[in-house]
């Protein structure tokens, strides 16, 4: 079995502290660390605070085979493609059950046609976590609202769409709203 929680966290780009804090109970940096690296034994009690704090499925977190990774061969920034200092693997996107999917059918904004975007869905309690971020939220028949979620007041949250001289949205006490956390592109 291989542990994928390393890649799992580099991908949601947070660090050992960050997971450690969002383990309940809190455990420390060191800890996480031991359990992603094998130097500790990862119990299943273990897997599922970490999934936790991750906010991934528990499976997403183990695997029994290396096929469905990419080694990561080069790493790009403003000085252009240079090797690794140490070996990486990229982890697929895994979908969990809080996870809705949206299909892009025309430009808008930084999305282009035939993107899909992944997004999770969250109760009220989550909104604060969600503020500046794009959201998908439902209305009354069928329509939905997409965008920059940029102010909650209460029960009120203000969106603001995609793409020059959109108009905010406002939305009264939405039943969910769902966080864009996944893009997956064609090229």
């Amino acid at each position: 079995m291989i542990n994928r929680i390393r890649d799992v966290r580099k991908a949601r780009s947070m660090t050992l502290d960050d997971v450690a804090r969002r383990c309940d109970p809190p455990t420390t940096a060191q800890t996480i660390g031991r359990l992603e690296t094998g130097m500790r034994t990862l119990s299943l009690d273990w897997l599922n605070r970490i999934a936790a704090a991750l906010e991934v499925d528990s499976s997403a977190l183990v695997s029994t085979t290396a096929a469905t990774e990419l080694g990561v061969v080069a790493l790009l920034d403003a000085d252009g493609a240079r090797a690794p200092t140490r070996t990486e693997r990229a982890a697929p996107p895994t979908p969990t059950d809080q996870m809705v999917a949206m299909r892009v059918t025309g430009s808008l904004g930084d999305y282009r046609s035939g993107d899909m975007l992944w997004l999770r869905r969250i109760d009220g309690g989550g909104v604060a976590a969600a503020l500046n971020r794009d959201v998908l939220v439902p209305r009354p028949a069928g329509r939905f609202v997409f965008g920059r979620l940029i102010a909650r007041d209460g029960e009120r949250i203000q969106i603001l769409p995609p793409g020059a001289r959109t108009r905010q949205q406002v939305v009264n006490a939405p039943p969910w709203l769902a966080v864009a956390e996944t893009l997956i592109r064609t090229l």
